[in-house]
C-alpha cells in the first residue's frame, strides 16, 4: 500500500472514529482526545484509545463500538483496540475539554505580578440547550414521588432518550438506593462524571454523605448544591432533565426557578382528597414563579388483589380533580404495589423488574404521552452543542 493510499486510509478510519460516542462522556471520542493513535496494517486496523476511567466495563463497550464503526470502511476486515488509562496531564487536558475552557497556550507570557487567574465562572449549561427539564412536585411527602421519579426516569431511557436524574430532595434523598446506584461519582481532574444505572445518569446528597446523617442546611447552602449539581457535573447533552424537588414549596424550589426556568412540572398526588388539596399548593407554587404545569400523575391509585379486583385504598378521584383544577391533563394512574415498593427499596425498580406488570405498562404510557403529546412544539438553539 502506497503511502497516499495509507494516508487516505487512515483519514477515512479518523471520520468514523467521530461518528463513535464515548458510553460515559456521551461524546464523539476524537472531540474528546480519547483516540490516541491509529496504525494500519493492509486489511488490519488498530486503535490507541486512552480512558479517563478506571475500568468498569465502559472499555469493552467502547471497543465494541469502535470495532463495528471501524469495519464499515470498505477493506477493513480485522480491528483490534488497545486501551489504557490517561496519565494526570491527559485527565486535566480533558477535563478542560468538558469544561469548556479554552486550550492552553504553552508560548503564552505569564504576568507573574498579575496574581493567580479568576474562578472560571460556572456556566448552566440547561439554560439554551435541547434538553427538556422535568421537574417533579408534590405539595406533601409520602406520596411515592421518587419512586414515581425514578420509574419514569426508566421509561423515558427505554424510549431511547439520553435521561439525567438531579435528586434535589436534598433532606430526604432516596434515589441512588432506588436506581440501584452502588458507587459514588467519578471525577476527570475536578469534573464529576454522573453514575449510570438503567441507562440513567444521576447525582445525588446521597453520593455526599451517609445515608442515615441529617443534612442541616439552610437556604444559601441548599442554593449552592443545587447550583453545583447543575454547573460542575459533565451531564453531555441529555433529552430529558429529571428533577425530583423536596415535597412542599421551599427554597429548592425557588432555587429550581432560577436555574432551570424552563422547566415543565409535573405534581404527584394520592387519591384522598387531604392529599390533593395539599398538591394544589404545589400547582400555586409553580404559578408563582413562572414555571408551567404540565400535568398529573395520580399514585396508589388503587390495590389490585389476589382476585383480580383494583380496591380503592385510598379513594378516588383526587388525581383527575386535581387535574381539571390547574386545567392540565390526568396523565396517569399508578396502582400500588408490593412489587413497586420493593424495587425502590432494592435498587431494581419495578419497570425493570416486571416490565411486563401493570405499573411497569403505566410508566411507559406516562413516559410516552410526555414524550410525544406534551412535546415542545418548538425548542431553544436547537443548533446549540453544551461542553
Amino acid at each position: 500500500m502506497s503511502i497516499g493510499s495509507k494516508s487516505s486510509q487512515e483519514a477515512a478510519v479518523r471520520a468514523v472514529l467521530g461518528t463513535v460516542d464515548d458510553p460515559i462522556l456521551l461524546y464523539p471520542i476524537t472531540e474528546l482526545g480519547i483516540v490516541r493513535g491509529v496504525a494500519i496494517d493492509a486489511s488490519a486496523v488498530v486503535v490507541a484509545v486512552a480512558h479517563p476511567l478506571e475500568d468498569r466495563g465502559q472499555w469493552g463497550e467502547l471497543a465494541t463500538r469502535i470495532k463495528e464503526a471501524v469495519l464499515t470502511n470498505q477493506g477493513v476486515e480485522v480491528v483490534e483496540v488497545d486501551a489504557r488509562l490517561m496519565n494526570d496531564e491527559e485527565r486535566i487536558a480533558l477535563a478542560r475539554i468538558l469544561k469548556g475552557d479554552p486550550p492552553v497556550n504553552p508560548l503564552a507570557v505569564v504576568d507573574v505580578n498579575s496574581g493567580p487567574p479568576p474562578p472560571r465562572p460556572r456556566i448552566n449549561p440547561f439554560l439554551d440547550s435541547r434538553t427538556r427539564i422535568i421537574a417533579i412536585a408534590s405539595g406533601k411527602g409520602g406520596v411515592g414521588k421518587s419512586s414515581v421519579t425514578t420509574n419514569l426516569s426508566i421509561a423515558l431511557a427505554e424510549r431511547g432518550n439520553r435521561v439525567a436524574v438531579i435528586d434535589a430532595d436534598v433532606w430526604g434523598f432516596s434515589l441512588p438506593r432506588m436506581l440501584g446506584v452502588d458507587r459514588p461519582p467519578d471525577l476527570i481532574d475536578d469534573v464529576i462524571v454522573p453514575p449510570v444505572t438503567h441507562g440513567v445518569s444521576s447525582v445525588s446528597m446521597g453520593f455526599f454523605t451517609a445515608e442515615d446523617q441529617a443534612v442541616i442546611w439552610r437556604g444559601p447552602m441548599l442554593h449552592k448544591a443545587l447550583e453545583q449539581f447543575i454547573t460542575d457535573v459533565h451531564w453531555g447533552e441529555p433529552d430529558y432533565l429529571v428533577v425530583d424537588l423536596p415535597p412542599g414549596t421551599g427554597d429548592i424550589s425557588l432555587s429550581i426557578a432560577e436555574f432551570l426556568p424552563r422547566a415543565e412540572v409535573v405534581i404527584v398526588t394520592t387519591p384522598q382528597p387531604a392529599a390533593q388539596k395539599v398538591a394544589q399548593r404545589a400547582g400555586s407554587m409553580a404559578d408563582k414563579v413562572n414555571l408551567t404545569v404540565v400535568g398529573v400523575i395520580e399514585n396508589m391509585s388503587w390495590f389490585r388483589g389476589d382476585d383480580g379486583v383494583a380496591y380503592d385504598i385510598f379513594g378516588a378521584g383526587g388525581g383527575q380533580e386535581l387535574a381539571d383544577q390547574l386545567e392540565v391533563p390526568l396523565l396517569g394512574q399508578v396502582p400500588l404495589s408490593r412489587a413497586l415498593r420493593a424495587g425502590g427499596d432494592e435498587g431494581v425498580p419495578i419497570v425493570v423488574s416486571d416490565p411486563a406488570g401493570e405499573a411497569s405498562g403505566i410508566f411507559r404510557s406516562i413516559a410516552e404521552r410526555i414524550d410525544v403529546e406534551l412535546r415542545p412544539t418548538r425548542r431553544s438553539h436547537p443548533d446549540l452543542r453544551i461542553g
